[in-house]
């Protein structure tokens, strides 16, 4: 009797032994959740290649633009759970975009799994040249001199850009006119460059390009410190907003539902992936850095912290969708 329980026991464990030994047994699909050009594709690109060769198959990307991500994230999140669909997710599609848009079909925390961070892209405030301010101070000034004659871009209505631009807007009571852009921070950035817009917050390696060509002026980074990359920019913190920070941070997730096996095999490869040199160069002259997670429940309670946090500040300033 012990022996055949110990026979079922070993049969059991077998399907699992067996993922564990074989995965990855064919190409791997990073879904993307928006275009080529911005953020989260400039970082999926990057880690693609390495991630490949550390799992032995290839990387297929696949971009699933739309909805403020929203396209993209249900494509994932209903993929079969077999270690073969991972998500590339950033604060908006997991954080931010449950509390703006009422009839998400998708919960991220209830039907993804964290695996681990991969990255945190500071966001830039940024103006067309043409219009003449050279910090925020001044900014703050002309605005409160010229109510609802400046107009700001933003990704979209509930983007986590739109949300920075609204903190500032609150703490110096200003008007100023939203205009909203679809498809990721691209076609924002190219239509603050053309002077259909004023100013903007953005991901720093959607527009780092653009300030390093003079198509753009930045203004301030909103992270603890300056960025390497642009040191003469002050931080937020700098300019006066002791508790100004924000980053797009981005990581990789599964539907729910996929193989510990799995999860644990893309934790370590994406690891090792974030640890190379080549990479952390490549993504550090993009305006991203490199920011794993000690453990996959360590990235999980970091997502649903970041959930709770920019919840508030959705249902504090009233931005919903448009």
């Amino acid at each position: 009797m012990k022996r055949k329980m110990l026979a079922w026991a070993a049969l059991a464990l077998f399907p699992a032994l067996a993922l564990g030994q074989a995965y990855p047994s064919r190409p791997v699909r990073m879904i993307i959740p928006f275009a080529p050009g911005g953020a989260s594709d400039f970082v999926g690109r990057i880690v693609q290649p390495r991630l490949g060769e550390l799992l032995g198959q290839q990387i297929v990307v696949e971009n699933r633009a739309g909805a403020a991500g929203n396209i993209g994230v249900e494509t994932a999140a209903k993929a079969a759970a077999d270690g073969y669909t991972i998500f590339l997710g950033n604060i908006g599609t997991i954080a931010i975009n449950p509390s703006v848009f009422p009839n998400l079909p998708v919960d991220p925390i209830r039907d993804f799994t964290a695996v681990t961070q991969v990255v945190d892209v500071p966001s830039v405030l940024v103006v067309n040249p043409s219009f003449q301010v050279d910090s925020v101070k001044e900014l703050v000034a002309y605005a409160r001199s010229n109510p609802g004659k400046l107009n700001y871009g933003s990704p979209g209505s509930g983007s986590q850009n739109r949300l920075e631009m609204e903190l500032l807007r609150k703490a110096e009571k200003l008007d100023m006119v939203h205009v909203p852009y679809k498809g990721g921070a691209g076609p924002a950035v190219t239509a603050l460059v053309a002077g259909e817009t004023q100013l903007m917050f953005t991901t720093a390696a959607s527009a780092i390009g653009q300030i390093r060509g003079g198509r753009l002026r930045i203004l301030a980074v909103t992270s603890a410190k300056r960025m390497e990359q642009l040191p003469s920019a002050p931080t937020m913190v700098e300019s006066g907003y002791a508790e100004f920070l924000s980053s797009s941070w981005q990581g990789v997730f599964v539907p729910t539902g996929t193989p510990r096996e799995a999860v644990d095999r893309l934790f370590a490869a994406v690891q090792q992936t974030m640890k190379t040199p080549d990479v952390v160069e490549r993504l550090a002259q993009g305006g991203a850095y490199v920011a794993t997670s000690a453990s996959p429940r360590a990235f999980a309670d970091f997502v649903a912290s970041e959930t709770r946090r920019w919840g508030r500040v959705a249902k504090e300033s009233g931005a919903t969708v448009d």
